[in-house]
């Protein structure tokens, strides 16, 4: 087995073993420096990948809407709709990456429980929204809304779902009717009685004062219109936006449409997820930064140190004929074996750390403007290990350079005398 490695590296190695207490913290100080960072990035990677996720399932991976929808206010409700929203449905649901596609209706108007009354700000969707949107809605009491094709619905008591504080507000409950008042489509007022169906949390204690949910095809009696604000377009995998969005957009420009129409992706929306990432990259660069520069620091001490304890050698293997640069590469490589040997040691520790994390329920306290924790995750990227190891593997090798050009400079006679 021994023969396998070079001669060189076996040289290193027993080097290193000449003072295993300073070789000890030096890998100890490197395998802090990776775990750190890959547990670090690990949990950038889970934040930004919760975020996106949803996000898009919030908003949908790509919307339809027409030209300039969320840049300009409506001056009446769905001024600004979807008429033909069923035959753009039809035309692209051949796509097979196409999970779904829900249509929308935001409005907002005045409800009350009779006695009361506060403003709302409302969602009309069909009952497969829910689906879409998996565990990022999180429903307290009730159920979500019924299907209007099953045969529990009852047309005759229309279904709504309030946000937890709302329905706080109004001090109501599963069951309880409210009254919606909303201005139509052609300026009129019109107000329509709903049963409590369900009480959830959105996680954003502003949106739960205000929000609640309805079928579309209630919010579109109560509006008096057939038109709808957006197309959410749902998807199996968020990596394929993109791809997506060109395939809808050429087939969309081969069909004649009754309005134009625009495609945004769910990154021209997430405007929390691009603050929070940017954010987040800018503290990891700094603590990158910072962990580079103590694992600097401390090789070039345990090399410098190496290199003065041996000044008495170096003049020794100068005089026997040896070339400066094949004394350099052998700190060289024994600096590499430390950065080595700590990169592989961290990466293990990070390992652990992230299985560990999957079987202890460890919550995170709610974030700004949150009302809700979650649990803490960190995602073990081979890729993020290999690039943490090449940055450690590099300033290892550019210390003990350092280190060891000014040994090897030294007169062999100064050197041969050195104490």
């Amino acid at each position: 087995m021994g023969k396998l490695i070079p001669i060189t590296l076996r040289v290193a190695y027993l080097n290193l073993l000449r003072n295993r207490r300073r070789s000890l913290l030096s890998v100890l100080i490197i395998t802090i420096a990776v775990f750190a960072l890959t547990c670090a990035g690990g949990f950038g990677l889970y934040t930004y990948e919760s975020l996106k996720e949803s996000t898009a399932r919030d908003t949908g991976h790509i919307t339809i809407s027409q030209p300039g929808f969320f840049e300009q206010d409506e001056d009446m409700p769905l001024e600004n709709g979807l008429s033909d929203a069923a035959s753009i449905s039809r035309l692209i649901l051949a796509n097979d990456e196409i999970r779904g596609i829900q249509p929308r209706i935001e409005f907002n108007g005045l409800i009350s429980n009779g006695s009361k009354s506060t403003i709302f700000v409302g969602s009309g969707v069909n009952d497969r929204e829910f689906d879409m949107k998996g565990p990022f809605l999180d429903v307290r009491t009730g159920k979500t809304l019924s299907s209007v094709n099953a045969s529990r619905y009852n047309a005759a008591e229309p279904e709504v779902m309030l946000g937890v504080e709302l329905a706080k507000n109004l001090k109501v409950t599963i069951g309880d009717w409210v009254t919606l008042l909303a201005t139509t489509s052609d300026g009129a007022l019109n107000a329509f009685d709903f049963k409590v169906h369900g009480i959830y949390s959105t996680g954003v204690p502003e949106l739960d004062k205000r929000q609640l949910y309805l079928h579309i095809q209630s919010a579109q009696e109560l509006l008096t219109s057939d038109k709808v604000s957006t197309l959410s377009v749902f998807l199996f995998e968020t990596e394929k936006t993109a791809q997506v969005q060109q395939w809808v957009s050429d087939q969309l420009s081969n069909t004649t449409l009754e309005q134009p129409i625009e495609l945004t992706p769910w990154q021209d929306r997430a405007f929390f997820y691009t603050k929070v990432k940017d954010l987040y990259d800018r503290i990891f660069g700094i603590m990158g930064a910072v962990m580079a520069l103590v694992v600097f620091v401390a090789l070039f001490n345990t090399m410098t140190m190496s290199v003065t304890e041996r000044t008495r050698e170096i003049g020794t293997l100068s005089a026997l004929g040896t070339y400066p640069s094949e004394i350099v590469s052998g700190f060289v490589r024994e600096a590499g074996l430390l950065a080595l040997i700590g990169a592989m040691l961290g990466g293990l520790l990070s390992a652990a750390t992230s299985v560990l994390l999957l079987v202890v329920d460890i919550q995170m306290p709610p974030p700004p403007g949150r009302s809700e924790g979650y649990p803490l995750n960190i995602y073990f990227s081979l890729e993020l290990l290999v690039f943490c190891a090449l940055g450690v593997f590099a300033i290892c090798t550019f210390a003990a350079w350092l280190s060891a050009r000014k040994g090897v400079n030294k007169p062999i006679t100064e050197a041969l005398a050195y104490v």
